[in-house]
């Protein structure tokens, strides 16, 4: 008999384990090899690696009648002629397809398929509208191979047949465990069951594949997608609905983006075309089958709770609901009809009359992402832009805000998908006035909106008026109402529904077509310039050295910061995990004044005599260990560097210094000359010049010697270098080495390793150098500086990028009788090192870092943040580590947790879907396999756990 879910609803997967899996193919097909469980919602599926190739082994759920499984042979059959990868039915040695066996104490079905090689597309995070576009064509292709088939096992009534979705989330909705999920779900429901209800009998029906989705579909090497491997859910239904599962799965990929699906629909229609009736049937199609996921994943999730596969979709599909439940269904049919529809769209027409007097004398608004009226945070003020309009209205006249700006004042900090910052219309900001038609036309009332139908097709949606015209009709010139306070004058070619005022980026395309620039009819400019982050990047490309890399292959373009945020020309707001160089946070408001007072006052170099200098080095000085009390100021932290190897050659009349393997220290001559690290040098290990040793590196993670006791065991092999060296009569100037490695992910070095290895330099006459460039100045929370957690004392120090807050800014902090030995090299000069405005900015750097506790937040927060990240490591094996202290943090990814073989493509990958999520993290370390964490130190903990959650759903995909 030919199943139905409302017959039998409950269906656990059947008990089948790998063993008996393996016994299954080896006698009944003749098939042995390794045996791995696949993923399933309801079936059970071994991938079989023999020696002529891989199978799949499908043990079918036993509520699954024979004729169906016969059905789905067919379906692959005559989905051979799309040209998509599908699997072979491979027959038993008797020539059945479908085999019954005994298994688990249960009477299964079992079927025997070829396996299709590829990468699912179900870790992916944003889908490009390349692979949107492929998964249309392909759900088209599939369409037509199967309009003509013919088979009594396609007539089934499974859970997935979206027309039964009403009964299916009726049934399945006490699964819900939350109230008001279940509220939203069944409401989501009843709406999408409503417009379908007038359309239903329209809708051809037609053998469907049914499941189109990420999970289903395959990609080799960079093609968008190639093969479809699971054919589980073919069915007789509405052929729209095939369309409408596949663009469920977009959702859930590009939940900022909800009109991506126009490059499933479009490519599907070319494949397929769709009457009007299945386009308008297409939205609460797409509604239902992500109610039907929602309800589903709980429902199989209560009844195997062993069931991963379904545990961690339930995330994506949760999103996927979301994204669907908050559009307006109107809109969204006016827009799949247009799309589907074609035709190049009527322009905005030319103003034949004034539609307010004075508009050419009006000033304009700027509340886009770099607008200085929207510093030291008002943007975040919730009337922040009346604040703006307020300002700009000081001499009476009106104002104007932008079309097509991206609204600063639109972001939404902490936010994994990106707000609708694109402004598609214009709002008049006036006292009063007679608002006339700017051309002549039909006229409507919706809601508290006036609507002029302007001839050639499109709309002109005016909210703010009084007293309203009863006219149905129009002439240009004629009175439509009085201006009260700000008109919003919108522009829209969806023929019915009303336009969103706001759109999110990601489809801005789309609406800025849908919802045209409306300055024609308003008779003066109105639009803002559109953002070009590829133009600005391409502009940066062709004149900026290459070898000065970006983040991110594709990357935001960033032009403002608060706190520990970065915002983008879209309004897309990121929480900024990597910079350690702002140190107080972005736009620090203190700071700004600080600079800009200082700057009007004076700006020269250090040869003049000012006393904002002597404050600032005594200040410094007031921070080092006791003795260490001479400064030295320069621009960046390599000059730091650079300036303090000279100082241990000059004091010590020595050649030779010391550095740590994996370290970097800086880019010029003689801080590269102590960098080994091959990740931001791949030939660093020869390329060395004779006058630097490198000291294996004291890595307690994957180094020579393991564990946080190792420090005696490197030490004994520093002991034996440094012996072998005296023999060799190598004379030493010093060691340098970062208290903590910076660059190999914040990992701490062994217990005591630091300080035993500068009495061993010290013993033989050497120079001590704590490079503090990356991981000093308060950021590990528990100690200022990076050496007193290795209970270790330096005889120079090097400092820079938190000094500065991303001002150029670095210092060299030693004894006066080292600093003196410099005198024999002639005198030093920085020019802006110790600059008036540099003092300032250092200054005013560390009384922030005092009076707001920024060192104790780097503890309170930084420990929070650890203890995440640690319990991250728990649940994804994909985590090796988790290195470092206070805010300076590293997460080692790694493949095996034996070998620590590095997750070099993983952490990349992980960095490119966080960004999709709302969060900035690179990786780093000798195999780009540590994500680093070092964020503003004014982090909150909101942001620590916003990033934490981020990091869980992303790992939850590509681990």
């Amino acid at each position: 008999m030919i199943s139905s879910f409302l017959d039998s609803p409950a269906l656990p997967r059947p008990l089948v384990s790998v063993d008996e899996a393996a016994r299954i193919a080896a006698v009944e097909f003749g098939v042995t090899g390794g045996v791995t469980e696949l993923g399933s919602n309801q079936d059970r599926n071994f991938r079989i690696d023999a020696e002529d190739g891989r199978y799949v082994l499908k043990v079918a759920n036993p509520a699954f009648d024979p004729e169906e499984l016969a059905a789905q042979n067919a379906a692959l059959d005559a989905a051979r002629g799309t040209g998509l990868a599908v699997p072979a039915v491979v027959a038993a040695p008797d020539g059945r397809t479908v085999i019954e066996v005994e298994a688990g104490g249960q009477r299964l079905h079992v079927r025997l398929l070829g396996y299709v090689e590829g990468t699912p597309l179900t870790g992916d995070g944003r889908f490009g509208s390349g692979t949107r576009a492929a998964l249309g064509a392909a759900g088209g292709a599939l369409a037509a191979a199967l309009a003509g088939l013919e088979h009594p096992g396609l007539a089934r009534g499974t859970q997935w047949n979206l027309e039964i979705a009403g009964e299916v989330v009726g049934l399945l909705l006490p699964a819900v465990p939350q109230a008001d999920r279940r509220d939203a779900v069944a409401a989501a429901t009843d709406a999408a069951l409503a417009r379908l209800a007038p359309l239903r009998a329209a809708l051809r029906r037609q053998p469907i594949h049914g499941d189109l989705t990420d999970d289903n579909v395959v990609r080799v090497g960079d093609a968008a997608m190639s093969g479809v491997i699971d054919f589980g859910d073919v069915a007789e239904s509405w052929l729209v609905a095939e369309l409408a599962v596949t663009c469920a799965s977009v959702l859930h990929h590009n939940p900022d983006q909800p009109l991506a699906i126009l490059d499933t629909v479009t490519a599907f229609a070319a494949e397929m075309p769709l009457t009007e009736e299945e386009a308008d049937a297409l939205w609460p199609l797409i509604v239902l089958r992500t109610a039907v996921l929602v309800v589903s994943g709980e429902q199989q999730v209560t009844l195997d709770g062993d069931n991963d596969y379904a545990d961690i979709n339930r995330a994506a599909e949760e999103r996927a609901f979301r994204v669907a439940a908050a559009q307006d269904p109107d809109v969204m049919a006016a827009v799949l009809r247009r799309t589907l529809g074609g035709g190049e769209p009527a322009p905005v027409p030319a103003a034949e009359a004034p539609l307010l007097p004075g508009l050419g004398e009006a000033v304009t608004v700027d509340l886009s992402v770099p607008s200085r009226a929207l510093g030291a945070g008002l943007w975040l003020s919730p009337d922040a832009d009346t604040q703006i309009v307020a300002a700009a209205r000081a001499d009476g006249r009106a104002a104007l805000t932008r079309w097509g700006e991206h609204r600063l004042t639109r972001s939404r900090l902490r936010s994994a998908e990106a707000p609708a910052t694109l402004t598609l219309g214009v709002e008049v900001h006036v006292s009063a006035g007679q608002v006339t038609a700017p051309v002549g036309g039909t006229v409507r009332h919706a809601g508290d909106a006036l609507v002029l139908g302007v001839a050639g097709g499109g709309e002109l949606w005016l909210t703010g008026l009084a007293d309203r015209t009863t006219e149905s009709s129009i002439a240009p010139g004629a009175p439509l109402g009085q201006a009260r306070g700000p008109l919003t004058v919108q522009f829209s070619r969806l023929g019915g529904p009303r336009p969103p005022l706001f759109a999110a980026p990601g489809d801005g395309a789309t609406w800025r077509l849908l919802c045209p620039d409306p300055s024609p009819l308003l008779g003066v400019a109105a639009a803002a310039p559109e953002p070009d982050p590829s133009g600005a990047l391409a502009a940066r490309d062709s004149s900026f050295g290459a070898v000065q890399e970006h983040y991110y292959a594709d990357p935001p373009q960033i032009e403002r910061g608060w706190r520990e945020h970065l915002v983008d020309v879209h309004g897309r707001a990121y929480v900024d995990l990597v910079n350690n160089v702002t140190s107080i946070g972005h736009g620090h408001p203190r700071l700004v004044d600080a600079v800009a007072g200082q700057w009007a006052l004076l700006n020269t170099n250090s040869r003049f005599h000012y006393g904002v200098l002597a404050q600032f080095t005594e200040r410094l000085a007031s921070l080092a260990p006791d003795g260490l009390d001479t400064v030295f100021l320069v621009n960046s932290g390599s000059e730091a560097v650079d300036l303090a190897l000279r100082l241990a050659t000059a004091a010590t009349g020595a050649p030779t210094v010391l550095a740590l393997r994996e370290a970097y220290h800086g880019w010029t001559l003689g801080s590269d000359a102590v960098s080994s690290s091959l990740g931001d040098n791949p030939g660093a290990l020869d390329s060395r010049p004779d006058w630097v040793r490198l000291v294996e590196n004291p890595n307690p993670y994957r180094g020579r010697h393991r564990g946080a006791d190792s420090a005696p065991a490197y030490l004994a092999d520093l002991e034996r270098q440094l012996d072998g060296m005296a023999a060799e009569g190598v004379r030493l100037a010093g060691l340098i080495a970062e208290p903590i490695f910076g660059n190999g992910g914040g990992v701490l070095l062994p217990d005591g390793y630091l300080r035993g290895a500068f009495d061993l330099v010290r013993a033989r006459g050497g120079i001590c150098i704590a490079d503090e460039v990356q991981v000093g100045y308060g950021r590990l929370g528990d100690w200022f500086w990076g050496f007193e957690q290795q209970g270790a004392v330096p005889d120079v120090i090097t400092i820079a990028k938190a000094m500065g807050n991303g001002h150029p800014l670095g210092a060299v902090i030693t004894r006066r009788e080292i600093a003196d030995s410099l005198a024999a090299e002639g005198s030093l000069f920085s020019s802006a090192g110790g600059s008036p405005v540099s003092c300032v900015v250092g200054l005013t750097v560390l009384d922030v870092l005092e009076e707001e506790g920024l060192q104790d937040n780097a503890r309170a927060v930084g420990g929070h943040l650890r203890s995440e990240l640690l319990r991250l490591g728990e649940r994804h094996p994909l985590i090796g580590a988790v290195h470092g202290h206070g805010l300076y943090l590293g997460v080692e990814l790694v493949r095996d947790r034996a070998s620590a073989e590095p997750a070099t493509e993983e952490a990349a990958r992980v960095c490119d879907e966080l960004l999709a999520e709302g969060c900035i993290v690179q990786p780093t370390g000798d195999g780009k396999n540590v994500l680093k964490i070092k964020p503003p130190m004014c982090i909150t903990r909101e942001s620590a756990d916003f990033f934490v959650s981020a990091l869980d759903r992303v790992l939850s995909r590509v681990g």
